[in-house]
């Protein structure tokens, strides 16, 4: 009986072993293949949420995204709301945002993009903060931390 066993071991190893050998040089066709299905999607905690609203101005593109609150296991209480800003920005953004679309304003945004620094004044009682203000390859994007009500 160990005999048996030990030859099935070494013969179900031998097989992993020349299965991996061929269908290594397939993996990168596959992978990119699997992620180019419709229901494989990025968490929105990585890309900022859906883009929800679009403002073209004068010198630059004002993004506003979906709030996000995703978790592992449903939605969390507290969350985040991404806006970018995208094109050619001037050394001071100065912006009253909605990020709920109520037609109430919730916040009012001033950037000193030249400084990197960012004041929010919460007009919302979800409004806590700043999460992110960051420069990126396309502008500038901020995340600010919502309470979900």
């Amino acid at each position: 009986m160990k005999k048996i066993k030990k030859i099935a071991g070494i013969t179900w190893a031998f097989t992993g072993l020349i299965l991996i050998i061929i269908f290594f040089p397939l993996y990168n066709t596959f992978s990119s293949s699997v992620a180019k299905l419709p229901f494989m999607k990025i968490n929105p905690n990585y890309t900022g949420g859906e883009i929800a609203q679009k403002t073209v101005m004068e010198s630059c593109t004002l993004d506003i995204r979906k709030p996000v609150f995703d978790g592992l296991f449903g939605e969390k209480k507290n969350g985040f709301v991404q806006i970018d800003w995208r094109g050619n920005l001037k050394e001071e953004i100065a912006d009253t945002i909605d990020y709920d679309f109520d037609n109430i304003m919730d916040f009012i945004i001033h950037i000193d993009v030249k400084n990197s620094k960012t004041d929010l004044r919460p007009l919302n009682n979800k409004v806590k903060g700043v999460n992110v203000s960051t420069s990126t390859s396309y502008g500038w994007a901020v995340r600010v931390n919502i309470k979900n009500i």
